[in-house]
C-alpha cells in the first residue's frame, strides 16, 4: 500500500515537495469534503492543533504515523495511538528560545505597560509628561516565580537572571537541579511561589491534572502588585477568575499568549482590561522558527513511514 500523507495546517511548498518526493500528499482542512475522504486511506497525519482521539482515529484505520507541528500534544491522545500502534511525535527544542523571547517580551510589555502607551501617543494623547497613574513597575532586581521548569520555563529563568538580576522561584512536577545550580533557582511549593514572586510566569503542559491550576483561589494568594503571564496553555487558567482578579485589582496586571478557546470572541472580557496584555498565540511565530518547527516534523514523518525511529517520538 502506497503511503499517503494529509497536511492540515499549511505548510511551505518546499515542505510540501519533500513529502512528494516520498509520498502520496493531500492538502486539505479539516472539516472539509477532501479531507473526510481522504482519511480511510491516510497513512499519516501531519499539522497542529486538531484533536486526535479514539473517534477520530477510527476514521483513519491505516494511520502510521501522526507528525504534530507543536512542542505541546494536549490535543493527542497519546495512550489511543499507542494502543493502536500509531506513532505520535512532535518538534520541541527548535522553538525553546524563540518561545522565551516571545514570553519574556510579553513580560516587559505588561510591566512596562508598553501597548497601553503606544496608543496613547498614537492617539495624540501625549501632551506632557505622564501623570504617576500612567507609571510600569520594574523588573530587574524583582523576583519572577516560574510555574512548569521545562526547557522553556529554564530559557526564560535564564534571560531573567543573567539579563536583568532577578532571583528565581520555581515549582515544578520535578526538581530541576541543572536550573538550581546554573541560575540559583529555589524550588518551593506553588502556594509559596505565589506569595512571594512579583511575576508569576506559567509555563507548565497541559494535563488532566492541570486543568484551571490558576483560580480564584491561587490569584488570591498573589500580591496586589504582581504581574500574571501565561505562555503555557490556556486550559491551565480559569479565564473568569482572572479576569475579575484584574478588574479588582486583586493583582497588578497580566500578559497573555494563549486562551482557552482560540481565537477569543469579540464580546471576551479580557477585550476590555486595560490592565491586560494579549497576544494573539505568537509563542513561536517567527519564520526561522516555523521553517524548524516544520522541517523537523517532516523528518518525524518522512521516518515513521520508512520503519526508522522518528527524532521526537513522544510514544514507545
Amino acid at each position: 500500500m502506497e503511503e499517503k500523507v494529509i497536511v492540515y495546517s499549511p505548510i511551505s511548498e518546499e515542505g510540501i515537495h519533500k513529502l512528494k518526493e516520498r509520498f502520496t500528499v493531500v492538502v486539505a482542512c479539516p472539516g472539509s469534503s477532501s479531507f473526510t475522504r481522504e482519511l480511510s486511506t491516510a497513512t499519516g497525519l501531519i499539522g497542529t492543533g486538531m484533536k486526535i482521539d479514539a473517534a477520530f482515529l477510527d476514521q483513519v484505520p491505516s494511520l502510521k504515523v501522526v507528525s504534530n507541528i507543536s512542542v505541546g500534544y494536549d490535543n493527542l491522545d497519546v495512550e489511543e495511538l499507542t494502543r493502536r500502534g500509531i506513532l505520535a511525535t512532535n518538534t520541541p527544542d527548535v522553538l525553546t528560545e524563540t518561545t522565551a523571547d516571545a514570553i519574556f517580551g510579553l513580560m516587559l510589555s505588561t510591566a512596562r505597560r508598553i501597548p497601553e502607551l503606544d496608543r496613547y501617543v498614537k492617539e495624540g494623547k501625549w501632551r506632557g509628561k505622564l501623570a504617576p497613574s500612567q507609571f510600569g513597575v520594574d523588573i530587574h532586581g524583582k523576583t519572577l516565580g516560574i510555574i512548569g521548569m521545562g526547557k522553556i520555563g529554564q530559557a526564560i529563568a535564564k534571560r531573567a537572571r543573567f539579563g536583568f538580576g532577578m532571583d528565581i522561584l520555581y515549582h515544578n512536577r520535578k526538581r530541576n537541579l541543572e536550573a538550581e545550580n546554573l541560575l540559583d533557582a529555589v524550588y518551593v511549593e506553588m502556594d509559596e511561589l505565589l506569595r512571594q514572586a512579583n511575576v508569576v510566569c506559567l509555563m507548565a503542559p497541559q494535563t488532566k491534572d492541570t486543568i484551571h491550576l490558576m483560580g480564584r483561589r491561587e490569584f488570591g494568594l498573589m500580591t496586589e502588585t504582581a504581574i500574571f503571564i501565561n505562555g503555557s496553555r490556556g486550559a491551565l487558567v480559569d479565564e473568569s477568575a482572572l479576569a475579575a482578579a484584574l478588574e479588582s485589582r486583586e493583582i497588578w496586571a497580566a500578559g497573555l499568549d494563549v486562551y482557552e478557546h482560540e481565537p477569543i470572541g469579540k464580546d471576551h472580557p479580557f477585550l476590555t482590561l486595560p490592565n491586560l496584555v494579549t497576544l494573539p498565540h505568537i509563542g513561536s511565530a517567527t519564520a526561522e522558527t516555523r521553517f524548524k518547527m516544520e522541517e523537523l516534523a517532516i523528518r518525524n514523518m518522512i521516518a515513521g513511514l520508512v520503519g526508522d525511529r522518528p527524532p521526537s517520538l513522544i510514544n514507545y
